[in-house]
């Protein structure tokens, strides 16, 4: 993500401000003749947060002054001059000189009395055919496309370094699992590209968001629209939206665009909780199927033989983060009429929360899986174990002697269990006692009962053979890394 979006800020903030709480509100102090409680300050204000907005709340300022001008609400001059003024205070927040009030509240007030500073009355003018409904709707609606984008970026950054792994790894034969057990020998190769497919579906979804995020609410103002005569798709286009809302109470009430970004990083937080995991499982003693550098792993307090997989482990942990960060919005949501409550303005902490976390661990995840060694020789010791060719032996029956599978099922079971009185792998097993259970068993059956020949045979489409796994690649890289246009795996014209 941007740095913008990322640092901790460095701006100053004046929990006070200038005024003292005996004063109305500069705000609204028309209808108000004395200022809030301090603690009322302390609740009402977002400030604190939504300056992450800063940005945001510029570009679309200068938008709507330009909109304002072009239809003579405002003179070219006031546009200019209120652009200008943004500028310089863009320029103040961009070099972290920036002071921000409490008492104002929020990070729109913020800007408007920082320009009226410079520019005196005119500053007043820019929040003409606008209320801080539509304008905080807006502001949200482009940093979570901003942030849509990056994660688009990282997502296609963990699938490059997956495919890269598994390009590399394309005859590396390890164990299969279902609940955990040895199930079938299967590719390294395989395995990783598994997780691309995953991450394909989550860079679906971000875009899917994005497309419907994509209409500005500029031009609702607080709820019903304006009388000013103003001309919302010049702001919608000038801002990148594809259009204007088409209602204006949804327009300042909707926020389905925050939902789909925190539900987009829950289940692809999700993903990446179940790379992390086998990433713990396998760099354990009891696995060894991969090493981290020091670069990701940390040392114990007490045990100096240790080497933990913290970076894997917090990655996993944050996914329960992410999934509260969307509860939150949901249940604050859930109750709300049309069209704005102050509610809403607890949207922006799950979604700022979410982008820093689901950033992080797109990033750290990347790194561990272009930083990680795989250790071949106990991944192909631990795929010939556990009679993982098992269901060869039942298919060898079926396809060779023409036994129906389930009888073959039972046959191939029959056989595992003498293996495992004899504390022998199947191949091992001699042909005599292969046709005490099944007469018609003859040598060929020792043709599948390698693991090398089991991965080989899997030519399926999306199976295991490496020659699959090197179209699946292939076709991952058109598909993922060369453009969105590319065609999907097994797309024929």
């Amino acid at each position: 993500m941007p740095e913008s979006k990322t640092r901790e800020s460095k701006t100053r903030v004046n929990p006070s401000g200038s005024q003292p709480t005996t004063r109305p509100s500069a705000i609204w102090g028309g209808r108000f003749t004395t200022g809030p409680d301090d603690l009322m300050q302390k609740i009402n204000a977002s400030i604190d947060f939504d300056q992450a907005l800063a940005s945001q709340d510029i570009a679309a300022s200068k938008s709507h002054a330009r909109m304002l001008a072009a239809c003579s609400i405002i003179s070219h001059q006031e546009s200019r001059d209120i652009e200008e003024g943004l500028a310089a205070i863009a320029h103040q927040i961009d070099q972290d000189v920036f002071t921000y009030r409490r008492d104002l509240e929020d990070i729109h007030m913020n800007i408007e009395a920082a320009l009226a500073e410079r520019i005196g009355e005119t500053a007043g003018k820019l929040h003409t055919a606008r209320s801080r409904n539509d304008q905080v709707a807006t502001d949200l609606r482009l940093w979570v496309r901003d942030a849509l984008d990056d994660m688009d970026a990282a997502l296609a950054g963990l699938q490059a370094a997956l495919i890269d792994r598994a390009e590399e790894n394309i005859d590396t034969i390890m164990p299969g699992f279902t609940h955990l057990q040895t199930a079938q020998p299967i590719t390294l190769g395989h395995h990783l590209m598994a997780y691309v497919e995953m991450f394909g579906r989550d860079r679906s979804r971000v875009s899917d968001a994005r497309r419907r995020l994509n209409e500005c609410p500029l031009g609702a103002a607080a709820l019903a629209g304006t009388a000013f005569p103003i001309d919302p798709a010049l702001t919608a286009q000038d801002l990148g939206f594809d259009r204007p809302m088409a209602n204006s109470i949804d327009a300042v009430s909707d926020r389905d665009f925050a939902l789909d970004f925190l539900a987009a990083a829950a289940v692809s937080s999700m993903h990446i909780s179940r790379l992390a995991e086998e990433i713990v499982v396998w760099s354990s003693d009891a696995f060894g199927f991969v090493t981290l550098s020091d670069s990701f792993s940390t040392g114990s307090s007490i045990m100096p033989q240790k080497r933990n997989p913290d970076a894997a482990e917090l990655a996993r942990a944050k996914t329960g983060r992410i999934f509260a960060d969307l509860m939150s919005l949901l249940v604050t949501l859930k109750g709300l009429p049309l069209a704005y409550s102050k509610d809403m303005q607890e949207d922006k902490e799950p979604v700022f929360d979410a982008a820093r976390s689901w950033s992080l661990c797109l990033a750290a995840m990347t790194a561990m899986i272009r930083d990680m060694v795989f250790n071949k020789d106990k991944m192909a010791v631990a795929a010939d174990r556990g009679y993982s060719t098992a269901t060869d032996m039942a298919d060898w029956l079926v396809r060779v002697l023409g036994v129906p599978f389930r009888r073959a099922h039972g046959v191939a079971g029959k056989i595992v269990a003498l293996a495992a009185r004899k504390n022998c792998p199947l191949k091992d097993l001699p042909l005599s006692d292969l046709q005490a259970i099944e007469s018609g068993i003859d040598q060929r059956i020792y043709d599948v009962l390698t693991v090398e020949q089991s991965v080989a045979s899997r030519e399926s489409f999306g199976g295991t053979a490496p020659h699959r796994v090197r179209e699946a690649i292939a076709a991952a890289r058109r598909q993922f890394l060369a453009g969105k246009n590319a065609p999907p795996p097994g797309h024929t014209d």
